[in-house]
């Protein structure tokens, strides 16, 4: 039958519309519902910066796809939106623009809010959180004061990156090659007061439990895994003579400690301001140490530690002890070492570890193997770098000849034994300083009282508001610090006049927690109802980029276990499965605005609408892999959504004239308007008994499809093949309706087909779906449907195709039955002509059968 000529699919017209009438009708709002089984789908919440790019685009189509799927699978689902919406943009947009940071990112909210809802995502915006408005805000403080009561913040001293011509503290990421990135001044390191979360309280917890997450990509959790850094080692105590105090070094290596030349101490170790205070450094190199300080200020941890980095150093002219062998080691202070790790001293053994090989030989420090090679021909005058591999202990007194791996325990408990020391488990993780010398976060609730001390705003007192007239002249201090109306009140304890904290919140504290707050997003009384988290929690499936492998999702499992903890939660961790979606990329290139290289979402929408747009970037490529934009993949897309709306439109006036065939139960709406449901489709097809081949053919081919779409959605997340398998039974459909006669085509099969393919593109395509469900006759959206069920026995194969080889090499191809078992399947391949031909006057040594598949004979002679 030739192709019926139809319009293209007007989804200028039909797409708004369909937007509208979802929201009228609020299909996407969602309760809890203990009558079904529950499904949470989030993405990670994006920051209002302006306009939506295709990565958005990419992310959120995946989470909508899977949301719209488990709704006609029978699931209440969660799927809300909402915007990480405090940070620098909106500061810095403020200083340069003089515009308002809330007026700023209220109006990108909108404008993005927008092109979200053009783009057709089932998000229940009744549920959206806004982490800037104060009914966000103030339940973070309310959840800092809670992790205060419970000894999970506190205060201390740390350094921080200070422009002394700005005079204010900046970010890591205002820090550019060292220098302020407003005024271009060199930036140094400054010792303030600063609030930390107590994130190591639950490094083992955090490192553990990551064997619960089974269904996280391995390369997460080994990122999470190296972040936290479990080592197992011992901490030893070198004397210093100068001071008659020790120096406790930590080291992964004890059984190395008979091969110290030198020990090292981080530039910023306190022992150094005893020994230049006690005048035990001489006074030109007390020069060279303040030099050395002060440059390795303008130095992140990351330039210090890198393996590119050059290492430099100081000698200090002091000597320490080897408690092991009594030997002098001299003591210095290097690049490659921080405060922050271990306990900012390392014993240097430069036979045995490749930065301290580096330095050794670049100073010309003593090198002095102690584990030797299982040839025994290491010689430290020909070494070219430090062997790190295992080998027997040498030169290390009682522990001559011991493997260095039991050698370490051994080497510790000596320690111990001695008094010198102790085995010890340390941990990369460091306590979360979540201070920012920022105005536009959320404020700390605290108060410092000259009598009191500190003291926290009373809970019937939050929100610590923002002020609206905070100056945001990009000079001095922090604008609430300067601001007299914030930071003068009352102490709530005596009283008296006390200063609020002007630092305000890291705004991955706003990301740690707003997937709960989803769960109750409308509540003014309480940060959530526990009934309610305990209902959607947790996550069932959490989509986002790898870019947030370690901290936010690391910060956001702290803080699960610490609500667990503090009463308020009763899961142990907040996202069962994780799907990091691959980039979006032009030319190979990421899409970026600093490359100038973006594709808008607007331009795509409005050139092909917001359904072909969602189709291609489901299809280009599998989701866990860069998908690289091509204007022929698009205009693909737009033109198969054409071929679908027409294959579906021709086929409407056979779906009606089946539905005349079939008698209408008083009631049926769907029937009154010619629509045949799939629960009548299956009964009829189920007594049809003049099937054509061509008619069998086609329902193996839709059944097979909605099989393999349904476990490509359900299991593995494979959209791209999951729509080829849909391109094909579209394919297929036009073939029928091609090569049988109009008047031999079987109008249920064709309805069944149809109307099957319309509802497994309605998760890719929801604009389409809905629009071709109505011209087919339901009443109803789409996707308040039920999703089909395919008939295993329609689905499977009559026929497969076998592969026959002798020995290794191709020679048959045969048509079986479907369901052979191996002898059956050997026993048609030897029953080949081309076969029995080919192995005439040879010896058959083995035959391997594989079901449906291949037959492997093995002939000799």
């Amino acid at each position: 039958m030739a192709e019926e000529r139809f319009d293209r699919f007007d989804f200028r017209e039909a797409e708004p519309k369909w937007q509208q009438t979802w929201e009228k009708q609020q299909i996407n709002k969602v309760t809890e519902d203990p009558g079904k089984p529950k499904y949470y789908a989030l993405a990670m919440f994006p920051y209002p910066s302006g306009k939506l790019h295709m990565g958005h685009v990419r992310n959120y189509s995946i989470v909508d796809v899977i949301a719209r799927f488990r709704r006609m699978k029978g699931y209440n689902v969660l799927h809300p939106m909402g915007y990480d919406s405090f940070g620098m943009p909106a500061e810095n947009a403020a200083i340069q623009k003089g515009i308002s940071p809330a007026v700023w990112t209220k109006a990108n909210i909108a404008e993005m809010t927008e092109q979200l809802k053009q783009l057709g995502y089932s998000y229940d915006w009744d549920r959206a959180v806004y982490t800037y408005r104060p009914d966000y805000y103030k339940w973070t403080q309310w959840i800092f004061q809670q992790f205060y009561k419970n000894g999970l913040a506190y205060k201390k001293t740390a350094p921080v990156n200070w422009c002394p011509s700005c005079a204010t503290v900046l970010a890591n990421e205002q820090v550019e090659d060292g220098e302020c990135w407003r005024c271009g001044s060199t930036v140094t390191k400054k010792d303030l007061s600063q609030w930390f979360f107590k994130i190591t309280q639950y490094a083992d917890e955090l490192l553990n439990d990551l064997n619960q997450l089974q269904g996280w990509p391995e390369r997460v959790r080994l990122m999470q895994e190296n972040w936290i850094g479990r080592s197992e080692g011992a901490q030893l105590d070198f004397s210093v003579p100068a001071v008659g105090e020790k120096l406790t070094v930590y080291t992964t290596r004890p059984d190395t400690v008979y091969g110290v030349t030198f020990v090292v101490v981080a530039p910023e170790h306190p022992l150094v301001e005893r020994l230049i205070e006690g005048g035990h450094i001489p006074t030109a190199t007390v020069e060279q140490v303040r030099a050395f300080q002060e440059k390795m200020k303008g130095q992140n941890e990351i330039t210090r530690t890198s393996t590119d980095t050059e290492k430099e150093g100081v000698y200090l002219g002091v000597d320490v002890i080897n408690p092991f062998n009594g030997e002098k080691a001299q003591l210095w202070i290097a690049n490659y070492v921080l405060m922050e790790y271990g306990t900012g001293a390392v014993m240097g053994v430069p036979a045995h570890d490749q930065r301290d090989f580096e330095f050794a030989k670049k100073i010309g420090l003593p090198i002095k193997v102690v584990i030797q090679n299982p040839e025994g021909n290491l010689d430290a005058t020909t070494m070219t770098e430090a062997y790190t591999e295992a080998g027997s202990m040498a030169n290390s007194g009682p522990f001559d000849g011991t493997l260095n791996e039991e050698g370490k325990a051994k080497v510790a408990a000596f320690a111990a034994e001695q008094g010198f020391g102790q085995g010890k488990v340390n941990y990369r993780l460091r306590d979360w300083l979540v201070s920012r010398q920022r105005a536009w976060g959320a404020p700390i609730p605290m108060i410092y009282c000259d009598d009191c001390g500190t003291v926290p705003v009373p809970e019937d007192q939050l929100p610590v508001l923002i002020p609206d007239d905070l100056d945001f002249s990009g000079q001095g201090s922090s604008p609430l610090a300067r601001h007299e109306g914030f930071m003068n009140c009352a102490c709530p304890q005596c009283g008296k006049a006390a200063k609020r904290e002007s630092d305000t919140m890291d705004t991955f504290v706003d990301s740690s927690w707003y997937f709960l707050r989803y769960t109750d997003a409308q509540n003014g009384d309480q940060v959530f109802d526990k009934e309610k988290a305990a209902h959607w929690l947790p996550v069932d499936q959490y989509v986002g980029g790898i870019e947030h492998a370690i901290l936010h999702l690391l910060y956001a499992r702290f803080f699960t276990k610490g609500l667990r903890d503090c009463g308020y939660l009763t899961i142990d961790e907040p996202f069962k499965a994780l799907l990091t979606q691959g980039m979006v990329c032009l030319d190979g290139t990421k899409m970026s605005k600093s490359k100038g290289n973006i594709v808008s979402p607007e331009e795509m929408i409005a050139k092909y609408g917001a359904d072909a747009c969602r189709l291609f970037i489901m299809f280009a490529a599998p989701a866990e892999r860069d998908l690289d934009w091509t204007d022929a993949g698009i205009e693909g897309a737009y033109r198969f959504v054409n071929r679908f709306y027409r294959m579906v439109m021709s086929a409407i006036p056979t779906i009606h004239h089946a539905r005349s065939l079939l008698p209408v139960q008083t009631g049926n709406m769907a029937a009154m308007m010619g629509a045949l449901t799939m629960g009548e489709l299956a009964e009829g097809l189920a007594k049809a008994t003049t099937l054509t081949e061509a008619d069998k053919d086609l329902r193996r081919i839709t059944h097979a499809t909605l099989k393999k779409v349904t476990i490509d959605l359900y299991e593995r997340f494979a959209f791209n093949t999951a729509i080829s398998g849909m391109m094909e039974l579209t394919n297929a459909i036009y073939a029928y309706r091609e090569k049988v006669a109009e008047a031999e085509q079987n109008t249920l099969v064709i309805a069944e087909s149809i109307q099957t393919a319309v509802l497994m593109i309605a998760p890719f395509c929801p604009h389409l779906a809905d629009e071709l469900w109505h011209k087919l006759g339901f009443p109803t959206s789409i996707h308040l449907e039920p999703w089909a069920q395919y008939d295993e026995a329609v689905a499977q194969a009559q026929t497969v195709e076998i592969v026959v080889q002798i020995n290794g090499k191709v020679r048959d191809r045969l048509d079986v039955a479907a369901g052979l078992n191996a002898a059956e399947t050997e026993a048609a391949a030897m029953a080949s002509p081309k076969v029995q031909e080919m192995i005439a006057g040879k010896q058959v040594a083995k035959v391997i059968p594989v079901p449906g598949k291949l037959v492997n004979i093995v002939v000799k002679g």
